[in-house]
């Protein structure tokens, strides 16, 4: 049996100074300055006033104006005086006055007449003058109270603390061995909890002023993981919060009538699979709840619904169609409005793209700010009545675009990015490429970089960067010069793809959920389809010769590529990776995965399948990665000598999550791929 293992013995990479590094790091250095500054108006930031914008001119030899009514621009020498800066997106909508904020937390009511005292065994009220205090409850055997949650009622006749079971949490101990002030290792522990560990989660307690506390009605939220949002209606005697279940198949939003002493689900956000709450959920209550903005996938896309706060039903659907609400950036209550961020609206264009769009809360009428075929990023002006949107897309630099709020019209381009230059150099402009899964249903979308001496007489191996956290999408949809380690890849003799798969987010319920219980898939067939429909086009990539790299989830998915596709990929490099997902952190795996634990955990898992490696290994890990315990990799380097499986393994001393795109082992990953790859060759 032979096994390479690695150890890098050294304090911090960062100063690392070793000469192959530092001549790669210079090599990619001098690339980059090669193509910086070829590119005018590639980055324009502007200014306001009443009744025009302002920019600088490229090089910074005076300014632009353009007349917002008109468009009709002009240059001046110097930028007017008492100019404004733009608004971002969240500052679309006044910000909310303080007093509609409700009363500010503290052990002291709103009318100033009561003082509480809060310990972890007991809750203490007493008159703010003074005097005896009254024992309002005292902490069941195995609970405490938290002693600096505390919120009043506008009414100052309740108020809500938070108790939770006394549990002692699951720690992961670290052995730091070569620490910069000391010549013994160093030994630190830290709070971890991983899927299936007993959790204390916080639950809110209500406290009438006169009369018993108010549980939480475990039958409305079991299995709780979370209570968040905690807020008293102004009216008083309504305390509203969200319940999240664990396992994250439920999401509620819950009411404590306090007067009443009664307990309801306003709305109810239940899936047999999971419901994103991190990521897909938003509330926002109108009419101090009377009416509620809720996010959803219930009809199979994320759209926002107005809902009822009396009866939790749907009052309207607000948005509605093949496409997703990807964020709600502001709500403007006085005008009825909120500012959303869409995609996918746009059926010919690429679904990942942003797009902004008004909405009309009463009608659902949607006014769309943006049009053009690329991703966006917009600038109000101080009175929001126009702004500049900026679009691009990875084969198109910027162009910056003059329009109007109220209707999203047009009144001019401000400037089109000029890369006359840039096209003068050897740069290669990535490829945007969409072929259909591996069922023939979705679109999948990707991209191709090419190194700048690409040569179309010759084959290359074709690297492939994978994150497929359902957490996100990943492959960038903007205008970049350097596309960071995906350019350094390329330029270091490979053709490189980053690709969206299904299980990934930010397309429709039934493109992400197919995560579901099945992180080990990683739209792993879909890449392969995605690779093999490219190369038809592209005769210049080698499917005989396939890597795949990434960190953390893509360190997991980038070993899997090799257990469960080893007869496509060909070598792998997989840095700090979740490898199991019981040794990770406890939302994010049991969001995807479930709660309890059962036998898909190990089904899923790379040290259960470490026999199944074929083709070249290199496995990366920091000794101290405080995100992913390390042991998940040591776990499946022992699978795999077990195994009698062949790797490599570098174990950094000192370093954390993301050790892998240090300078030092990035260099090495790029050696690896040469070695176990090749370079380009003839056709």
């Amino acid at each position: 049996m032979r096994c390479a293992l690695l150890l890098l013995l050294m304090t911090s990479l960062a100063l690392a100074e070793h000469s192959r590094t530092k001549a790669y790091e210079e090599k990619m250095r001098g690339l980059r300055e090669e193509v910086n500054g070829k590119v005018r108006y590639q980055n324009v930031q502007f200014h306001w006033s009443a009744d025009a914008v302002f920019y600088r001119k490229e090089g910074g030899q005076g300014w632009i104006r353009v007349a917002l009514a008109t468009g009709e621009r002009r240059e001046i020498a110097e930028k007017t005086d008492g100019l404004q800066e733009s608004r971002a997106a969240e500052d679309f909508a006044p910000r909310k006055r303080r007093e509609q904020e409700g009363p500010p937390k503290g052990r002291t009511s709103p009318d100033g007449k009561w003082r509480l005292h809060v310990g972890k065994q007991e809750v203490v009220l007493r008159s703010a003058g003074g005097g005896k205090g009254k024992v309002l409850a005292q902490a069941e055997s195995g609970w405490r109270f938290s002693e600096n949650r505390i919120l009043w009622s506008p009414d100052s006749q309740f108020f809500t603390v938070w108790r939770s079971e006394e549990r002692k949490p699951r720690q992961v101990t670290y052995i730091e061995s070569s620490p910069d002030d000391q010549l013994q290792p160093r030994i630190f522990r830290r709070d971890y909890a991983k899927p299936g560990d007993e959790l204390s989660v916080e639950r809110p307690v209500v406290f009438p002023v006169e009369g018993e506390p108010i549980m939480v009605d475990d039958s409305l939220c079991p299995d709780a993981f979370d209570f968040r949002r905690h807020s008293w209606r102004q009216e008083g005697a309504r305390f509203v919060f969200e319940y999240i279940e664990r396992g994250f198949g439920k999401h509620r939003l819950i009411e404590i009538d306090a007067r009443k002493r009664s307990q309801r689900i306003v709305v109810r956000e239940d899936s047999e699979t999971f419901v994103f709450v991190f990521g897909k959920s938003y509330r926002r209550d109108l009419n101090d709840g009377r009416e509620i903005l809720w996010l959803s996938e219930r009809d199979g896309w994320n759209h926002l619904y107005l809902m009822d706060g009396k009866s939790g039903t749907v009052k309207k659907q607000l948005t509605s169609g093949e496409w997703l609400v990807r964020n709600v950036e502001a709500v403007d209550e006085e005008r009825g409005e909120a500012l959303l961020r869409i995609i996918g609206y746009h059926p010919e264009q690429d679904p990942y793209f942003h797009h902004w769009a008004r909405l009309d809360l009463k009608s659902g009428a949607l006014t769309l700010l943006t049009d053009s075929n690329g991703t966006h990023r917009l600038q109000f002006s101080p009175d929001r009545r126009h702004y500049v949107a900026r679009w691009s897309r990875v084969d198109h630099p910027p162009v910056y675009e003059l329009r109007r709020t109220a209707d999203g019209s047009l009144v001019c381009v401000l400037e089109r990015a000029d890369a006359r230059e840039l096209d003068k150099t050897k740069w290669q402009k990535p490829e945007v490429f969409v072929a259909k899964d591996r069922n023939g249903k979705h679109d999948i979308w990707g991209v191709i970089w090419r190194p700048r001496d690409f040569d179309p007489g010759k084959k290359y191996a074709v690297v492939e960067q994978i994150y497929a956290g359902p957490q996100g999408s990943y492959v960038p949809k903007d205008w970049q010069l350097w596309s960071g380690t995906r350019s350094s890849m390329a330029e270091s003799g490979f053709i490189v793809v980053q690709i969206d798969g299904l299980g990934t987010s930010n397309r429709c319920r039934e493109f992400h959920h197919f995560c579901y219980k099945n992180l080990r898939d990683a739209g792993l067939p879909d890449r392969i389809a995605w690779m093999r429909a490219a190369a038809r086009r592209i005769p210049q990539m080698d499917l005989d010769r396939v890597g795949i790299f990434g960190g953390s989830a893509g360190g997991q998915s980038a070993l899997g590529a090799l257990l469960f596709h080893g007869d496509f990929y060909d070598a792998a490099v997989a840095d700090c990776g979740c490898h199991d997902n019981r040794m990770d952190k406890v939302w994010w795996n049991e969001q995807w995965m479930d709660w309890p634990l059962g036998p898909h955990y190990a089904e899923n898992s790379n040290v259960t399948h470490a026999a199944r490696l074929k083709g070249h290994l290199l496995l990366t890990v920091g000794e101290v990665d405080t995100n992913v315990d390390p042991s998940s990799t040591m776990q499946v380097a022992n699978a795999l000598i077990k195994a009698d499986k062949d790797f490599e393994l570098l174990v950094v001393p000192g370093a954390g999550h993301g050790v892998g795109e240090r300078p030092y082992l990035k260099r090495r990953r790029v050696e690896f791929f040469q070695r176990t790859l090749g370079g380009p060759v003839p056709r």
